[in-house]
């Protein structure tokens, strides 16, 4: 901790917004204040808080730290969000944490922190809603308490020796847990919310199959207000439950076009398409590692969409925000001259100012149309193929704004 430097959270964002802390920062908080009247029987107004950033702490507020129970100590956190619009800003965070006889960091569904019923995300089956990297920042924040509970110990024993030779007596015995390198205690650590099963309805959780209350997250501890970071993970979940239970097939599509066609042709439940707005690069990243950690092939991994969003790709452009982009009416202008598709018309898809519109120019000639967009769509899958190669196939089907087939699916 001594060499970490603090963070300040009085620091604006780059877009003049405040940041915030997460939930994970708020739990492992919460257990450090806990330990605090456990250990030491200090009740501290704040605690310092490791970031996952080794460079880092953050100095989180206290609410109250009381005992619960003979033996249990309770520490609550209030969230602060900063100025992202979240659903647990201003929630209170709790740690009810007690020794326990198996040496063992045990994890528990506290009141208003859900548990996982479905496969698929960071988390087992049956476990509570404490993603990974909040854990390790819980666990962190035991070693800190332990590691000063030993030292401080170790100082009152120096002292009362020093005091004891002065006078004449001899150095008292160690107890058992003040012995250095004894081994450390075992902690069960209840991580809960006040409210979270009311807040966890406005969430995805119940639809990620966790019951009972919220999540537990973060990857930093620190929240950016606004940031695409943290729709980016939202994805990346769905993303997690989709390849869950080894399914065969999942698509992948920017908006909501193509989703009928995900229902009733290809039959995918609704659990096995996700919705991935401009973040394609990120996606495929986000299928490629999940497979990669549970060591397998996905059979047919399908990108639904109008054109206007995944021809980008065929320039270059993986995250296809219009800010991040250009229109590729130029890309599809390239394969029109392969296909055949006459001057003019190549003319008019480069003079287009919409893929709308160059679907409406092609719409006359529906053969070689269809045979372009067959092409457009290979190339497409092409490409996504070799961002996520553990994806033995890969088909592109394009809609256009009525959601009608242009290629390959008419």
């Amino acid at each position: 901790m001594n060499a970490r430097r603090c963070y300040d959270l009085a620091a604006l964002a780059p877009n003049g917004l405040r940041r915030g802390y997460t939930t994970g920062t708020c739990a492992a908080a919460a257990v450090k204040a806990a330990l605090g009247l456990l250990l030491r029987g200090l009740r501290e107004p704040s605690v310092a808080v490791s970031l996952p950033d080794s460079d880092y702490f953050l100095t989180v507020p206290v609410q109250s730290v009381h005992w619960s129970a003979p033996g249990t100590a309770h520490a609550e956190v209030v969230k602060d969000g900063g100025d992202d619009p979240d659903n647990t800003h201003g929630a209170t965070l709790f740690a009810s944490v007690s020794i326990n006889a198996r040496r063992a960091l045990r994890f528990f569904a506290g009141q208003g922190v859900g548990t996982v019923t479905k496969p698929g995300l960071r988390v087992a089956v049956g476990e509570p809603a404490i993603n990974p990297m909040p854990r390790q920042m819980i666990r962190q924040a035991i070693d800190e308490m332990l590691q000063e509970s030993r030292m401080a110990a170790l100082a009152r024993r120096a002292f009362a020796a020093s005091t004891l030779v002065r006078q004449g007596g001899t150095t008292p015995p160690a107890r058992p847990c003040e012995t250095p390198g004894h081994a450390d205690p075992g902690f069960d650590v209840f991580i809960g919310c006040i409210g979270g099963e009311t807040i966890a309805r406005k969430t995805f959780n119940p639809r990620l199959g966790v019951v009972g209350g919220l999540s537990i997250l973060g990857t930093t501890g620190i929240v950016e207000p606004m940031s695409l970071a943290a729709w980016m993970a939202s994805i990346e979940v769905y993303i997690r439950v989709a390849l869950s239970d080894r399914a065969p097939a999942i698509a992948l599509m920017p908006g909501k076009i193509g989703r009928e066609y995900a229902r009733s042709v290809l039959g995918l439940p609704d659990a096995r398409s996700v919705q991935i707005a401009n973040f394609v690069g990120p996606s495929l990243e986000f299928v490629q590692r999940t497979l990669v950690e549970a060591g397998r092939h996905l059979e047919t991994l399908w990108l639904l969409s109008h054109p206007g969003k995944l021809v980008k790709v065929l320039n270059g452009y993986w995250d296809t925000h219009s800010s991040k982009s250009v229109m590729a009416m130029s890309a599809v202008a390239r394969v029109a001259v392969e296909c055949g598709i006459s001057r003019a018309r190549v003319r008019h898809i480069e003079q287009a100012n919409t893929m709308e519109e160059v679907v409406t120019i092609l719409s006359d000639d529906q053969l070689p149309a269809r045979q372009l967009w067959c092409e457009v769509e290979r190339r497409i899958a092409a490409l996504i193929r070799e961002r996520a190669p553990r994806a033995d196939r890969v088909e592109v089907r394009l809609f256009d704004m009525q959601g009608l087939p242009l290629g390959a699916a008419a």
